[in-house]
């Protein structure tokens, strides 16, 4: 799976591409790599289609993983085959597309967008979107890059896979794509895209620019310093066998020949300053340097290590946990052995609970947000598409499970700041799992923005999630729906499925078992069909709590 580093071509004894159709998202091998690291889309696709979505009206798109942007063009025509993959899927199904994307997945459908705008004349830019996306469903997207990026960087994460952290290190920094998801600064921006386009073919270093408050707040906006690391001195290098020969640090800037901490922002980070700091040291940092380079900063389209602004788009739902210990920081120190295994952390530093902690459980200053992340993106990354809400939002909150209405709260139009988080101070019982939702229907007219906060929604489990589902389809028929009164789905009762005689009762709404009965869902004016048929079926876990 290696890629030349520099022109990002296949090792010379192993080509390997991406898989095609619902085989390629549904489950890995088995056989090989079992557990939750096997399935990916398997259950999200079950739920589909016995829900009565026709398989083929599943499109999976399917990328290499391993690709910086550009290149996913230029080898594959990836974004080429995608616009023709919704273009086709608009003429056999007669309309626009829902698009659900996870993870990585989000930053490839951004770049996506921006490609797309430069394919297509201005004019008709919003055009093709609103006749070919009718919603974008933004889940666990790391809109500010995730720091456990930087920990695969420096020291390799194995994701439970059966190699050495030093081998996963060396194949992440073969890959174009590991530069992608850093973690960067929201005051920072790049040139546009019309500008980037009108350059290519001739070399050129586009500008990237921070405003004032990158300077005048700590840590680029983030809770902490994204890297601390200890830089070795020139003396004793017998300590350091990886760097003998290569170490050229300003001794009077040593004590004693002692290492000396440095502490990089997320700004540090995707600027290259980091790379660019720890060259003598370590033998990545120029490979990491040129994809930096030609790849992000001088992309001809994008650079993706600059913050998203709202896509102009009918219908966004940006969707994500919340609430769970996630990593945020990291201490780094030689270790004495040679490359790949040169770095080892020394300490971490986890939010949680609206507090920084280190690895043995001490507090730590800085710049907590008012919760956690999902346990692989921090909150701050994963929020930042509250700045896609308008000055007025409508915030409610929810059970996850099933609940007679009682628990719901809610605040109507709620002023946001400018820039500025928008936090509920909604009361919560330590004992429940709530969701959080965050919509608005007015700012921009015939266009619906919406964040949803799951409570303790694992990054890499939530398309797994029924909960998720639920609330999933609940929005999408509500949606369908021609009599619908209200912009989003009323958040009232979520009740239970009695399995014993497939019972429901909604106050209006009434079904018991056997003979195939149907029964209407009530959500405050809208009415939903459905069969009884579905009892038995893994579905149930979807709809019980409906």
């Amino acid at each position: 799976m290696l890629l030349d580093p520099y022109n990002q071509t296949d090792h010379p004894e192993c080509k390997s591409r991406p898989d095609s159709g619902l085989s390629a998202i549904t489950e890995l091998d088995p056989g090989y790599i079992t557990g939750p690291l096997s399935s990916v889309w398997k259950e999200w696709v079950k739920w589909c289609i016995e829900f009565g979505i026709e398989a083929n009206a599943i499109i999976a798109v399917p990328y290499d993983w391993r690709l910086p942007p550009a290149k996913l063009e230029e080898r594959d025509l990836y974004f080429h085959k995608l616009k023709f993959t919704f273009e086709t899927a608009l003429k056999l199904r007669g309309g626009p597309a829902l698009v659900f994307a996870h993870s990585m997945g989000n930053n490839v459908f951004r770049y996506f967008l921006e490609w797309l705008k430069l394919e297509i004349a201005p004019k008709e830019y919003v055009k093709w979107l609103d006749e070919h996306i009718h919603t974008y469903f933004a889940v666990g997207a790391p809109l500010l890059g995730a720091t456990e990026t930087v920990k695969a960087t420096l020291s390799g994460v194995t994701f439970g896979l059966p190699v050495s952290e030093g081998t996963a290190r060396l194949m992440f920094n073969s890959f174009g794509s590991s530069i992608w998801m850093m973690p960067f600064s929201k005051h920072c921006r790049s040139d546009n895209a019309y500008l980037r386009h009108l350059s290519t073919g001739r070399k050129k270093h586009f500008s990237y620019s921070c405003d004032d408050l990158e300077f005048q707040t700590d840590y680029s906006g983030w809770p902490t310093n994204i890297i601390n690391i200890e830089i070795p001195s020139s003396r004793g290098d017998e300590a350091y066998p990886s760097l003998m020969g290569t170490a050229h640090v300003n001794a009077s800037d040593l004590e004693c020949g002692f290492p000396t901490q440095l502490s990089f922002s997320a700004r540090e980070v995707s600027s290259g300053t980091f790379f660019k700091t720890i060259a003598d040291y370590d033998p990545d940092s120029q490979r990491l340097m040129h994809q930096l380079e030609e790849s992000y900063h001088n992309d001809p389209v994008l650079n993706p290590l600059t913050p998203w602004e709202r896509p102009p788009l009918k219908n966004i739902f940006c969707i994500y946990g919340i609430d769970s210990k996630t990593e945020v920081g990291y201490y780094f120190a030689p270790s004495g052995k040679p490359y790949p295994d040169n770095w080892i952390i020394t300490d971490v530093i986890y939010e949680m609970e609206g507090s920084l902690y280190s690895r043995s459980g001490d507090l730590v200053e800085g710049n907590p947000g008012p919760t956690s992340g999902d346990e692989t993106v921090p909150y701050h990354s994963l929020s930042w598409c509250k700045n896609w809400l308008g000055s007025e939002v409508n915030i409610t909150r929810a059970p996850q499970s099933e609940h007679d209405g009682s628990d719901v709260q809610v605040q109507l139009d709620v002023e946001r700041q400018p820039d500025m988080d928008i936090i509920s101070n909604m009361k919560k019982s330590p004992r429940v799992k709530y969701i959080t939702y965050y919509e608005d229907s007015k700012t921009l007219p015939g266009k619906r923005t919406a964040v949803w906060e799951l409570d303790k929604a694992n990054h890499r489990n939530i398309v797994r999630s029924s909960v998720l589902m639920r609330e999933l389809w609940l929005e999408v028929w509500h949606d369908m729906h021609p009599d619908k009164k209200s912009k989003f789905v009323t958040k009232a009762t979520r009740g239970p499925l009695r399995d014993d005689d497939c019972y429901w009762d909604y106050g209006k709404a009434r079904c018991a078992w056997p003979e195939h009965c149907e029964y209407r869902y009530l959500f405050g004016d809208v009415h939903l069909g459905q069969s009884c048929r579905l009892k038995n079926s893994s579905a149930d876990l979807l709809l019980k709590y409906v």
